[in-house]
């Protein structure tokens, strides 16, 4: 299964200046998110970060 992790950064995208926004089952979910809490600014950026759940790599 296939998460998406929404965070704001600063223009840098450092990940010290992530503040989590949400985690979401598709990445329009999160991007809706973004658009809706107006996270898109000159300053800031966001970043969608894709992981996946129950994934064994032995």
């Amino acid at each position: 299964m296939t998460l998406f992790i929404l965070y704001q950064t600063d223009q840098w995208k450092t990940k010290s200046s992530r503040v989590f926004f949400g985690v979401f089952d598709s990445r329009s979910k999160a991007t809706d998110c973004a658009k809706y809490h107006d996270l898109y600014s000159n300053n800031s950026k966001v970043v969608i970060e894709e992981v996946t759940l129950n994934q064994c790599q032995c």
